[in-house]
């Protein structure tokens, strides 16, 4: 039999190759005949630069930029021809801030994607792509504008915080700086940067955001969109990372769906058209991942190669008819099969066990 293995990240716990590789070494334990095809899978997340590292090959430049609250961290360019792939969440990932709950979020800055932009942009890129997702942030892409040149009469790297007396930003030397460059963000978040669906409203809460300062840091984004570009802050995508989008859209980038570019440059398709079972997964597969995340994303592409899709993940927290409506023939899940503590204490070896579960199940002679 023939099996792509096309997982994300199992956040906090596996990156999507490691999952991948996981998920291959419990398999080929119950079926060592079978083939397998393994391309692990991101949504512009984190992981993003990983994957496509993996399956691209290119060079990865180590540059180091500035984090949420001004220190410094290693982050990476991969540069693939005239391409630079770029992750926010290495520059202004929640794993990059220790304590969510200490209100950080409103001083947290995006200056180190910009700094990410501005080094693929020297480097001699003529197309930079920005993985969005996972992050820390809720500046509007303030601190990336800034980086790349942007000034204003306010405060653009303190995130919300520096906002109160804004009432000018001049976006002409940012712009100037990226002249010539296409910049695609890579996000499957639709929702416009303010307003009840905005990015404070939607996201804020698990970035720490206490629900009664929500309407006073959405309005200081909408006093930054009103001195930039309000209209593009209607956008969709404009509110995907805290704002993010909404900055690069600033810059004149295009929105692209993460998972629909990731799917083409590992050659999903073809890929799934060449095996006989696609099997996917994430640390929680419930009905959100209809979202834009790998498993829905991944599912489609075996429908339309007419193939069966199975999902393996930490917890499954949907039923079998919702299963079915993403297209995923069977969800199985570690906590079920080992227990929550050993799925935590040892990842890899209990997504392991749990493919060889699955293995027995899906996996048939050769003489079938």
């Amino acid at each position: 039999m023939r099996v792509l293995v096309a997982p994300d990240k199992f956040a906090g716990t596996l990156t999507a190759v490691e999952a991948a590789e996981a998920i291959a070494e419990g398999w080929r334990r119950r079926a060592p005949d079978d083939e397998l095809d393994l391309a692990p899978m991101a949504d512009g997340g984190p992981g993003f630069v990983d994957v496509l590292h993996t399956a691209l090959g290119g060079e990865v430049h180590v540059v180091t930029v500035t984090a949420v609250h001004g220190e410094r961290v290693p982050a990476t360019v991969l540069r693939v021809g005239d391409t630079a792939y770029v992750e926010s969440a290495q520059a202004c990932g929640l794993h990059l801030v220790e304590d969510l709950e200490a209100g950080g979020v409103e001083v947290a800055s995006t200056t180190g994607v910009g700094e990410l932009v501005a080094a693929a942009v020297d480097g001699g890129a003529t197309r930079v792509v920005v993985g969005l997702g996972g992050s820390a942030t809720n500046d509007g892409g303030a601190g990336l504008l800034a980086a790349l040149g942007a000034t204003s009469d306010g405060v653009l790297v303190e995130g919300p915080a520096g906002f109160g007396h804004l009432t000018t930003v001049d976006l002409a030397p940012a712009r100037e700086r990226v002249a010539g460059v296409e910049l695609v963000l890579a996000s499957d978040v639709d929702n416009p940067l303010t307003g009840l669906f905005g990015a404070t409203k939607t996201y804020g809460p698990q970035k720490g955001v206490r629900e009664e300062r929500i309407a006073e840091i959405d309005a200081a984004l909408e006093r930054f969109a009103v001195a930039t570009d309000r209209r593009l802050s209607l956008e969709k995508g404009a509110g995907a990372a805290g704002g993010l989008g909404y900055g690069l859209l600033c810059l004149g980038a295009r929105r692209e769906p993460g998972i629909a570019l990731v799917v083409d440059a590992v050659r999903l398709a073809e890929r799934a058209a060449a095996a006989d079972l696609v099997v996917t997964g994430e640390g929680a597969f419930d009905f959100s991942s209809r979202s834009g995340k790998v498993p829905y994303g991944v599912a489609e592409v075996a429908a339309a190669a007419l193939r069966p899709c199975v999902a393996l993940a930490g917890q499954v927290l949907v039923g079998s008819r919702e299963m079915r409506a993403l297209g995923v023939e069977s969800a199985y899940s570690m906590v079920d099969l080992v227990g929550e503590e050993r799925s935590f204490a040892d990842p890899a070896g209990a997504l392991a066990d749990l493919a060889a579960r699955v293995a027995r199940t899906w996996s048939r002679p050769a003489s079938e």
